[in-house]
């Protein structure tokens, strides 16, 4: 980066400050209907559990109304994210939020079926891989250089504390009446939509007719560099692993909070539970980040992945709400010490040609992780006491991850890799190729690999070079 001259302006490429990125009227238009729609739709997936399991007391379906979110990617992902790049993305995203509006107002009548709901929830949920490929398309056509990277660390942080303030505002409010929590959510999309579409420009799409080629062949192109390349392939596997476990205590909270509650009231300890994984995973980012080099985050790396799934495996002997919410919040904060290391390793093993099309493929992956994990696990708590379950399930994650820590490759295999897409990247340098998916979620690999990446987990562009969209762990908003 260079040095700013004494007496001039600062370079377009020097340190970015908050002021100079929230200036930008386009950017703090996206930026707050992000936060609103993120907000809301945490507060709508802790009502719409509660309020699922409340009708049934049923643990599978409440973990079923928590994890239909996820389906989406599982069903076409990357071929959904791909249509954000063929149209203006500025309609693109008001068309995804007042569609998202329109079907939350339909799951808050009240006595509507259960299977109705899911059904609701999930064609709700079939806008967010186009919403969130516009979004991550869209800024950094606002922000350049270093205030691209700026911009991309406050969304993680104001996406961390989204999801915080969510979970504790959906279960207080649904407690009370989870109708209102769900017209909350229904009215964050609206508002979205206005500030997106009056205080965003519009652009013409990113794709023309000209450019277009057969959606499943370029996807297909996506699955077939990020498993076919085993260093590409030992990172995909080691954050699928990892977001396998740690995302459990979420998706079971206000199962395991009726039923095991203690001395809180189930309201209260639902929300510690939901809310604790995203707080560790915060203080995991920040301690990991700022206190240790890139060396040690590498040698910390394999370490911090066993102890994802590791720092569950007590709530074997049933503990207090307040002891789930921290081993919750340990787990979390395991997994935001290593993911970070993986996601740079990722970007710099990848060729440029296939980086959005590897982004579409790892955001599908982790979001259909995440979503059977927690469907998993509901239905062996129909049978079994969710401690065990969860302690267990934890306990095979130990195992899992030690064996992917010691297949873990070579520091040489590293190193070629990315010397290989570096000279892939340089060979084709100049050459304009066509996006085939934007980005979509919560946690995939990504990051600059000069500066150090950063991750978050919602459904934004994180960490990616100047220009160039990434995506995160959860895709809900």
């Amino acid at each position: 980066m260079e040095a700013t001259v004494p007496d001039e302006r600062p370079s377009p490429e020097g340190p970015a400050t908050f002021r100079e990125v929230f200036v930008d009227r386009e950017y703090r238009a996206v930026f707050t209907a992000s936060a609103l729609s993120w907000i809301g739709d945490y507060i709508a997936k802790a009502a719409v559990t509660l309020l699922v399991y409340e009708a049934t007391r049923s643990v599978a379906l409440s973990a079923a109304a928590f994890a239909v979110s996820y389906l989406p990617w599982l069903v076409g992902g990357p071929l959904l994210a791909t249509l954000a790049e063929r149209h203006r993305y500025r309609q693109v995203m008001v068309v995804c939020d007042l569609v998202r509006m329109v079907l939350m107002v339909g799951i808050a009548i009240p006595g509507i079926p259960v299977p109705l709901i899911l059904a609701l929830l999930f064609a709700t949920t079939l806008a967010n891989p186009p919403s969130q490929a516009a979004k991550s398309a869209l800024i950094p056509l606002i922000l350049t250089g270093d205030r691209l990277v700026l911009g991309l660390s406050i969304n993680s942080s104001v996406g961390q504390a989204a999801q915080v303030v969510g979970y504790l505002a959906g279960a207080a409010i649904a407690a009370f009446n989870p109708t209102v929590a769900l017209l909350i959510n229904a009215a964050t999309f609206a508002l979205s939509a206005a500030l997106v579409r009056f205080g965003v420009a519009d652009r013409p799409p990113a794709m023309t007719a000209a450019h277009r080629s057969h959606l499943l062949r370029e996807t297909a192109e996506g699955f077939q560099i990020v498993f076919g390349t085993p260093v590409l392939r030992a990172i995909a596997v080691l954050v699928f692993a990892a977001m396998l476990f740690s995302v459990v205590p979420e998706g079971l909270a206000a199962a395991w909070a009726s039923e095991h509650a203690g001395r809180l009231d189930a309201g209260t300890a639902q929300a510690i539970i939901m809310a604790a994984s995203p707080v560790g995973f915060i203080v995991g980012g920040l301690v990991v980040g700022r206190a240790f080099g890139s060396d040690r985050r590498l040698t910390m790396m394999r370490p911090l992945a066993v102890l994802s799934p590791l720092a569950l495996v007590p709530a074997l002997f049933d503990p207090p709400a307040l002891v789930v919410a921290l081993l919750a919040a340990a787990s979390g904060f395991a997994v935001a010490g290593m993911l970070p290391v993986a996601n740079g390793l990722f970007v710099r093993a990848l060729p440029a040609g296939f980086r959005a099309r590897a982004f579409g493929v790892m955001a599908t992956g982790l979001q259909v992780i995440q979503g059977l994990a927690v469907l998993i696990t509901g239905l062996l708590s129909e049978r079994y006491p969710i401690p065990i379950v969860v302690g267990v399930w934890s306990a095979v994650g130990v195992l899992l991850m030690t064996l992917v820590a010691l297949r873990w490759p070579s520091r040489p295999a590293v190193d070629a890799a990315v010397a290989g897409a570096e000279a892939a990247g340089r060979a084709t340098a100049g050459t304009a190729v066509p996006l085939a998916a934007g980005a979509g979620t919560e946690t995939g690999p990504s990051g600059d690999g000069r500066r150090g990446p950063s991750e978050q987990l919602d459904g934004d562009p994180v960490g990616g070079r100047p220009g160039e969209p990434g995506y995160q762990r959860h895709a809900v908003s």
